[in-house]
């Protein structure tokens, strides 16, 4: 599985179309096998859920994003999970894979 969280100053984003970058974490037998970072394109209309999309991400942690955004993702079959708090992105993984990641709500406040 591989996911992608939106970072701004080293923590996730509270919106994921205003991140510097977006961390690019694959999962495999629950455990971290590889990360990297990636820099989004400009942010326009459904630029950046279509470039997650194409770098094969399967889930989106983030803390906020609009219903278009998550439209475009699910219909390229990318889940999309909101709310997340304002953790590293290390940290935001280690809770995923222990079943302990809690969602606040979308907390996007642009839509």
């Amino acid at each position: 599985m591989k996911i992608a969280l939106p970072i701004v100053n080293g923590i996730m984003s509270q919106h994921f179309g205003h991140s510097e970058k977006f961390s690019i974490i694959t999962i495999e037998d629950s455990k971290i096998v590889s990360k990297e970072f990636a820099t989004p394109p400009p942010h326009a209309e459904g630029v950046i859920p279509n470039w997650l999309a194409s770098l094969k991400v399967d889930l989106l942690l983030t803390g906020g994003i609009g219903p278009m955004a998550v439209n475009i993702l699910n219909s390229k079959g990318v889940e999309v999970l909101s709310g997340i708090p304002q953790l590293t992105p290390d940290e935001v993984a280690e809770k995923y894979i222990n079943g302990t990641l809690v969602s606040t709500g979308n907390s996007c406040d642009h839509h």
